[in-house]
C-alpha cells in the first residue's frame, strides 16, 4: 500500500509526463524510461505511476470525450497542462472507484496551483464537478444528501 505522500509524487510525475507525451513526439516507453532515468523514484508509488501514464494516453480520446461538452472551447485551445490535468482526474474518477471523486478533485486542484496557469484552478474546479456528476452519479448525490 502506498501512502499519500508517494501517490501525490506519482501524480506530479504523471502530469510531467503527460504534458511531455503532449508536446514531444516520444512513446509512453521513451517517456517512461526517461523519468525512471532522471527522477529519485524511491518515494513515488511506481505502479501508480506506470498503470495511470500508460491508461492515460491509451485511452485520452474516451477521456476527452468525458469533459469536451462541459467546456466553454474547444479541446485545442486548452493549455497542455490544464488538457493533462482533466485527463489524468479524469481516468481517476472513471476508472479509481477506490479513491473518493472529492480526493480526485482537490488533487487535480492542486496540481493546477503548482504546475497549471494562473486561474486554472477554478475552470479544473467546475469541469471535474461536472465529470463527477456524470460518472460517479451515486457518490455525488450521497455527498449532496448529507
Amino acid at each position: 500500500m502506498s501512502s499519500i505522500s508517494e501517490r501525490r509524487k506519482a501524480r506530479d510525475m504523471i502530469l510531467q509526463a503527460l504534458y511531455q507525451w503532449s508536446v514531444a513526439d516520444q512513446s509512453v516507453s521513451e517517456i517512461d524510461a526517461q523519468f525512471h532515468a532522471e527522477n529519485n523514484m524511491e518515494k513515488v508509488d511506481v505502479e501508480y505511476f506506470q498503470e495511470v501514464l500508460r491508461k492515460v494516453i491509451k485511452g485520452s480520446k474516451e477521456l476527452d470525450e468525458l469533459f469536451s461538452d462541459l467546456i466553454d472551447r474547444p479541446l485545442k485551445e486548452l493549455d497542455p497542462v490544464t488538457l493533462s490535468i482533466l485527463r489524468l482526474s479524469s481516468y481517476e474518477l472513471q476508472q479509481r472507484l477506490d479513491i473518493p471523486f472529492k480526493v480526485v478533485i482537490n488533487e487535480g486542484i492542486n496540481l493546477a496551483k503548482k504546475f497549471g496557469p494562473a486561474e486554472s484552478t477554478k475552470f479544473i474546479n467546475g469541469v471535474l464537478d461536472k465529470v463527477a456528476a456524470k460518472i460517479r452519479i451515486a457518490e455525488v448525490e450521497a455527498m449532496v444528501r448529507r
